[in-house]
């Protein structure tokens, strides 16, 4: 991988590649769809898989928006240490001194829950698959000793519109890696899709705390709706901290045994107790999920993404407002 700084004389982004559409934009950043120019050797050979035609995401950076580079610096460090199928690849970083580019492959199939409620067909046996691919990317960050720690939807994305489209984990943010010797004690992650431990302030260091939030993302998977919910943060922490969550009539009636179990397994509140990732393999509902359709799932999934992306664009708003009133202040 390359690492490109303006102030060391090299190339600026805009002259390796050519910058087309913006894709998405956050609080810091915007995402551009790009191209690599003709002309542009890579400095490392080209990338397996990667060819002329090929499109690229380029995440820019707004320095002076990023309340701590440190986060950013860790997030590229940890990136560079992964390849994997179903984890978003980080091609190159270019850096100027009030920007920082990252170029990424390009999910064009967008955000798993988007994906699924326009599909014509989805079944047990596809949240399998999602569960499956997601797991499997867990086991090799695990074994590095990478936590993600911020699964949830928006940070699941698909490669290609295909309905039978591979799946890319993205958004490296939060993410640490973590010893036995040094626990993480920082309260990080989404509301509803955090483990009790983390809530709990005691310290954690394994990847128990990623697979709750699988168990999470799978419980919605599966019926439309999240595990634990409250408006208030008192209540919604308590609901977790005790596992407290039921499979109610009639969403749950005609979902196998098998895949609630696998959701019990996940859904533990002592870490020592829960599915690892070096495990799921052996989970029989993974191996034999049944294609029983889920179309209930669908329509609760399409009122629950949409209540999310309502929730997004406020927290979007109170940010640029934040930012308004420091910038006059």
């Amino acid at each position: 991988m390359g690492l490109f700084k303006e102030k060391d004389g090299k190339k600026k982004v805009e002259q390796v590649y050519d910058l087309k559409e913006k894709l998405g934009e956050g609080n810091f950043a915007i995402v551009k769809r790009a191209t690599r120019k003709k002309d542009m050797k890579w400095a490392d050979g080209v990338p397996e898989g990667v060819t002329d035609d090929t499109e690229f995401a380029i995440k820019i950076i707004d320095k002076s928006k990023v309340e701590d580079m440190g986060d950013i610096e860790r997030e590229v460090d940890i990136l560079k240490m992964v390849s994997h199928k179903s984890i978003l690849k980080l091609f190159e970083v270019y850096e100027t001194p009030k920007k920082m580019n990252l170029v990424t492959e390009i999910a064009n199939g967008g955000e798993l829950f988007d994906r699924i409620v326009e599909r014509g067909n989805y079944t047990e046996k596809d949240a399998a698959s999602v569960i499956w691919q997601l797991c499997d990317a867990l086991r090799y960050l695990h074994e590095k000793k990478i936590v993600h720690r911020d699964l949830k939807p928006e940070n699941i994305l698909l490669a290609t519109k295909a309905e039978d489209s591979p799946i890319k984990l993205a958004d490296f943010g939060l993410a640490r890696i973590y010893s036995a010797a040094s626990a993480m004690k920082t309260a990080c992650g989404t509301p509803g899709y955090v483990a009790p431990e983390v809530l709990q302030n005691k310290g954690y260091s394994s990847g128990a705390v990623d697979m709750w939030s699988v168990g999470v993302i799978l419980y919605i998977l599966l019926c439309g709706f999240p595990p634990f919910y409250e408006e208030e943060l008192p209540a919604l922490f308590e609901q977790i901290l005790k596992a407290r969550y039921d499979f109610p009539s009639p969403w749950w009636d005609t979902i196998s045994q098998e895949a609630k179990n696998t959701v019990k397994g996940l859904l533990k509140v002592e870490p020592a107790q829960r599915l690892k990732s070096e495990n799921f393999e052996a989970v029989p509902w993974l191996l034999n999920a049944p294609e029983s359709q889920l179309t209930g799932a669908q329509a609760q999934l399409k009122k629950y993404a949409a209540s999310m992306k309502l929730k997004k664009a406020a927290r979007k708003v109170m940010m640029m407002q934040k930012l308004a009133k420091a910038a006059s202040g």
